[in-house]
């Protein structure tokens, strides 16, 4: 069998429309044939005529087939129009735009293959019997049908729509929660380097303290003795030439042991988890201002 490339449901519907095509087009045939008849029987009963006599009978009769013939184009028409206002009311209840081309309605292959499919389907060789089909009215936009659909469709998006702002709402949580934890690591950072510059500060006042004392003493042991034994002078400049570099040597190691106590503390197991920890809120952060941005809505 021919086939016009559409699927059961809407090769059935050309079908029934060709079914009342051609009803129609029989109907006006034999209204045509009529015509014919009633000529013959009103008309033609002489055996000879005119010329005006046959000029006047043909003029008549084209005025009659004339008139049918248009009354017939007119209301194929219009019964084409009515069938587009339905196929184009089912499209709108679904917001969709159907397009036409006229072009293709002229075109002879088309038109041959329509017209095999009619000859497959209604010649009295291959011709199925003819099943009443009782064809479902177009459910109105405000009732059933497809307004049904569009509304549950509606739903859905709406439900979907909620899902996305309650995810949404648990992402900007989660990043304000990680927010407040790194503010928290930083204020503990500085706390502890806090802590260590004031060790630092007090271990390095105590050592010069003892230093100075140390120097003061043989200050004072220098002069006692230069006022008593001018014979041990050089000695005593000799001892505070040597106090005076030991002086600048434990200012060295004092200097090399607070580079060393940086170091150590920088190698500490809470100094090194501390910064893991930070390091790992700062991704953390990142991904999740990532991920904020894809629910964010564009300008």
């Amino acid at each position: 069998m021919a086939e016009l490339g559409l699927n059961e449901h809407h090769q059935n519907e050309v079908i029934n429309y060709m079914r009342f095509a051609r009803s129609k087009r029989g109907l006006r045939l034999k209204t045509v044939d009529s015509c014919f008849q009633d000529l013959k029987e009103s008309r033609l009963v002489d055996e000879t005529f005119t010329i005006d006599e046959v000029s006047e009978v043909l003029s008549g009769l084209q005025a009659v087939v004339h008139s049918e013939v248009e009354s017939e184009l007119i209301n194929t028409a219009y019964t084409n129009v009515l069938l587009l206002r339905q196929l184009f009311s089912q499209a709108e209840k679904w917001y969709l735009k159907l397009q036409t081309d006229i072009s293709e309605l002229e075109n002879r292959e088309l038109l041959e293959q329509v017209a095999e499919f009619e000859k497959a389907e209604f010649t009295s060789s291959t011709k199925k019997p003819i099943i009443d089909v009782i064809k479902p009215k177009l459910a109105p936009l405000n009732e059933g049908g497809t307004a049904e659909l569009l509304n549950k469709e509606i739903l859905r998006l709406q439900e979907e729509n909620e899902k996305l702002k309650s995810r949404l709402k648990t992402i900007e949580m989660q990043a304000m929660n990680a927010l407040g934890e790194k503010s928290e690591l930083e204020r503990a950072l500085r706390d502890l380097r806090l802590d260590q510059g004031n060790q630092k500060d007090f271990i390095k006042a105590q050592d010069l303290s003892d230093l100075e004392n140390t120097v003061a003493a043989l200050k004072s042991e220098f002069q006692k003795t230069l006022s008593d034994k001018t014979e041990n002078q050089k000695c005593l400049e000799k001892s505070l030439a040597t106090a005076k570099h030991d002086l600048l040597r434990v200012q060295e190691q004092l200097s090399m042991a607070e580079k060393e106590l940086e170091k150590k503390f920088q190698q500490t197991a809470a100094y090194r988890n501390m910064k893991e920890i930070l390091t790992k809120k700062n991704d953390q952060i990142k991904d999740l201002r990532k991920r904020l941005a894809k629910y964010e809505p564009e300008d």
